[in-house]
Parts: C-alpha cells; structure tokens; sequence
C-alpha cells in the first residue's frame, strides 16, 4: 500500500502539490471513489486510479536505456556539470532515477537509468558476470600479442584485472569485453602499452547491444525484451 499522491507524482508529470489540488477539485478517482485526501492509501497493483478522467498507467519501476554522449556524469545530483538523469524524459523526473553503473564523463554510449535497486546490484555485481563491450580508439598501434594477455589476466602494478577479450579491428581500433567494472579499467589497461584511449563507447551489456534508433543524447524505456537481454 502506498499513499495516493507518491503514487500518482511517480507515475505522471504531477508534482505532489499538483496531485493536492487535483483533489481539491475532485479530479481524482480511485475504484468510482472521489479521493479527498492526498494521505490516503492503497494498492496500484489492484485499485483503478483515473485522473480528470483519464486512467493511470501505473510502473512500480522504470528501466531506461541512454546513449549517453560526452560532458555529463554519472551521477543523481552534481554542482558543476550536467548528468545523465537530466537527459531523461520529463515524466521520469519525480522518480528515484539513478545510473545503474557509471561511465566516464568524456565516454560515451549504453547506459542503463532505473530506480530499481536489486535488478541494478544483480547487473552490476562481479558475481553475475555480466558482459559489458566497449569500442576503443588508443592513440598508438595495438599488438596481437595483446590479444593472448588481456584473455590471461593482465597485471599492472600490483593489481590484477580479469579475463577479458580483445578484438582487434585496425591499426589502433578494437573492442574491448569485460566481466568488471574497475575505475577507469580500460584506460588502465591500454597504460600498461603506453597507450592512451582517445575514444571509449560502451556498445554492449550482457547482450543487448546500444539499440540503432538510439540517437547520442537520447534515453527512452527499454522494452520487455531488451530488458531480458541484459541479465541472459
């Protein structure tokens, strides 16, 4: 059970205040009910809401897909710079959104924004081993004996990463897969060559590729199905 007004500023572009003089006005039903008080409560998953006549769809939890360009963090709330939440749809906002993983502020691609917080432990847990892909532009050539000591585990300094794959495309292009998600891993890892990373774009989470109808800059609702693809 949950009071009437979370539910509908959750579910709508209405601001808890808005939801208050709706009721006001009468403009809210719940179950042929006229509601008067913001502070009631009741089930979403059973009771019908319709507000000014219109009924309510109602999510207990979003899943965003982003594609997410340069000059924004990935976080909730920052002083100084721009964040992925503010590249959601507006009827998102009331929610509790947050980035489920983070990308560099200069590395673009798939992100994943929800304001579930077990389905985003389980994708982001070391246990579960959920793949992620990544397209690299370095400023120098790659080696094919990379290939063979990115798969082994490569050591830099006292620090091991995982197995991961490298497939090299051109001279100083390639894609990068990994099970972890160590700060600044990739870049890291390239260092070990002496090699810096130009250009870093996630292009993949489990398997589900960044979708090709997703502009850079642009966020909407994963479907059923592109939801699935991330935890199989």
């Amino acid at each position: 059970m949950e009071r009437i007004d979370k539910i509908i500023s959750n579910n709508t572009n209405l601001s808890r205040n808005d939801v208050k003089k709706y009721i006001k006005n009468k403009l809210i039903i719940v179950n042929n009910k006229i509601i008067d008080s913001p502070k009631i409560k009741i089930d979403p998953n059973v009771d019908k809401i319709f507000i000014n006549g219109e009924i309510l769809k109602y999510q207990k939890y979003v899943y965003l897909v982003l594609n997410k360009p340069k000059g924004y963090v990935s976080a909730t709330v920052d002083n100084l710079s721009k964040t992925v939440i503010d590249l959601c749809p507006d009827k998102f906002k009331n929610r509790n959104l947050f980035p489920a993983g983070r990308l560099d502020k200069d590395t673009t691609g798939l992100m994943i924004i929800t304001d579930d917080g077990e389905f985003a432990h389980n994708i982001l847990s070391p246990k579960k081993h959920i793949k992620k892909q990544y397209y690299v532009v370095l400023s120098g050539n790659l080696d094919n004996i990379m290939i063979d000591e990115f798969y082994s585990g490569l050591v830099v300094g006292n620090e091991k990463f995982k197995s991961a794959k490298l497939e090299i495309l051109s001279n100083n292009t390639c894609y990068v897969t990994l099970t972890e998600g160590k700060y600044h891993e990739i870049k890291r890892m390239f260092k070990k060559y002496n090699l810096d990373v130009i250009e870093l774009k996630r292009i993949m989470m489990g398997n589900l590729f960044l979708p090709d109808d997703l502009d850079e800059g642009e966020c909407r609702e994963l479907t059923s199905e592109e939801l699935k693809k991330i935890t199989s």
